[in-house]
């Protein structure tokens, strides 16, 4: 027998099963990447807020969910909450698992990026009159959000290989299809390469979308657009 078998392996990349999963997981890690982005900003902008108690409460989910395995949790929410009366299917149960243990790497991650914001430019608001709340979302959010797009195109990536836990919990995603699919033949390197060939393609994708954002917000990209506006036309000979 063969240790690599080419038919095999492509008749698996182009199967429909693992296309579909390959949806499914990007889809695990877009939804995911949301969530955490929303518990993170929240918990950062609590944390800016100073007050003692709201501090110890995200402190604590900090510890909690930074402290504990990724696969624990997912288990936990698929396992423990019908228990309390909270039924969940499986996309669900993984996609809120993931979000919350994301959303307490992001918290440090948006609030390193709030704090990166210079005390000038608070000041300059605080002169123009402007509240807290309008301060943070015209004028520290907008320059954070531009510093932490390589943090956060980091997450993902690293999210987006994460999402492979969820198959303990039967999640149809590609890890789960590739050891089904060998299951009943015993091609593990066929079907495992495969897979990994998928998540190479999605990695790939996610990373020329990240620069382009990046190329997109850079101080650089904004002058070079002001140059093109402001050059004057040519007149005719």
């Amino acid at each position: 027998m063969t240790l690599f078998q080419p038919a095999t392996f492509l008749n698996y990349l182009l199967s429909v099963d693992y296309a579909a999963a390959a949806g499914n997981t990007l889809w695990i890690s877009l939804a995911s990447l949301v969530l955490g982005l929303c518990v993170g900003l929240i918990l950062a902008m609590a944390r800016e807020v100073g007050f003692p108690p709201l501090n110890a409460l995200v402190s604590v989910y900090l510890w909690l969910f930074r402290g504990t395995p990724a696969l624990l949790q997912i288990v936990f929410a698929f396992n423990v909450l019908p228990a309390f009366g909270v039924v969940l299917p499986g996309f669900a149960c993984a996609v809120l698992a993931l979000g919350l243990n994301e959303g307490a790497y992001m918290a440090e991650i948006m609030r390193s990026g709030i704090r990166a914001v210079g005390q000038d430019q608070r000041d300059a608001a605080q002169a123009l009159g402007l509240r807290k709340w309008q301060m943070m979302r015209l004028i520290v959010l907008p320059q954070a959000f531009r510093i932490v797009i390589p943090p956060i195109g980091n997450q993902f990536i690293g999210m987006l290989k994460l999402s492979a836990l969820v198959s303990v919990i039967g999640v149809h995603e590609l890890l789960l299809v590739a050891d089904q699919s060998a299951s009943s033949n015993f091609r593990y390197l066929e079907a495992l390469s495969a897979a990994a060939v998928y998540y190479l393609v999605l990695t790939n994708l996610f990373m020329a979308v990240q620069n382009r954002i990046e190329w997109a917000l850079s101080p650089s990209s904004s002058e070079r657009g002001d140059k093109v506006a402001r050059r004057p036309l040519l007149s005719p000979t």
